[in-house]
């Protein structure tokens, strides 16, 4: 699905920059063009990365202490 119009952004290029180890929205406005146009999919986006973000945090293996 299509974020950000503007620049052909998709949720699926959101997530790889998320595993990539994109953190931030600025980070993601970089590396991406996301909502640097007109600015309509910003809430959208970060609620997109935030969601990633979590995912790729819960994904992380477990480290058991020896």
């Amino acid at each position: 699905m299509y974020i950000c119009l503007c620049n052909a952004v998709t949720d699926h290029d959101i997530r790889r920059a998320a595993a990539d180890g994109v953190r931030s929205f600025p980070e993601l406005q970089a590396r991406t063009g996301c909502s640097d146009c007109c600015g309509c999919c910003e809430a959208e986006a970060r609620a997109t990365l935030d969601k990633a973000v979590a995912q790729v945090a819960v994904d992380l293996p477990i480290l058991v202490a020896a």
